[in-house]
């Protein structure tokens, strides 16, 4: 098991990817063209934003601060798909970005939940967290095929 000070620091830095996802999907809702994908991405920065919360609070029970917002790489991918929005048909675009990046997440909630002696209400989090990004990877994969 890591200690206090690493799980706080590997829980930040998911809080902070957690940030990314959320604004990287709230501006796929606003950018998307089909209304499906706008609702569909508005409910995943939703959903993400209650990942965000639920984070903090842990990050807190180990003694940290929460970091308030997300990364410089991050908010310059959303730059380069906004961008990239503004001149073109970008929905199958957004969506094989969203792919990516949930892959990306589940790798990370993978790392962390194969911990040793978690918490039981942390490993209950990051469990159920983990499972609806796998959802999310199921769902993206759906949408996919509005594309073929």
């Amino acid at each position: 098991m890591r200690t206090k000070e690493e799980m706080g620091e590997k829980l930040n830095e998911i809080l902070e990817k957690s940030y990314d996802a959320k604004d990287g999907f709230h501006a796929a809702s606003k950018n998307a063209k089909n209304k499906k994908l706008q609702e569909y991405f508005r409910q995943k920065a939703e959903e993400r934003d209650m990942f965000i919360q639920e984070l903090k609070e842990e990050i807190k029970g180990y003694g940290q601060e929460p970091k308030e917002d997300g990364s410089v790489k991050g908010n310059m991918h959303r730059t380069w798909m906004n961008l990239k929005s503004s001149v073109s048909d970008n929905d199958e675009a957004m969506l094989e970005e969203s792919l990516r990046g949930e892959k990306a997440a589940l790798e990370d909630y993978k790392d962390i939940t194969k911990e040793k002696d978690l918490p039981p209400t942390l490993s209950s989090k990051l469990n159920r967290q983990q499972q609806n990004i796998q959802s999310s990877i199921n769902n993206v994969k759906v949408y996919e095929q509005m594309f073929d």
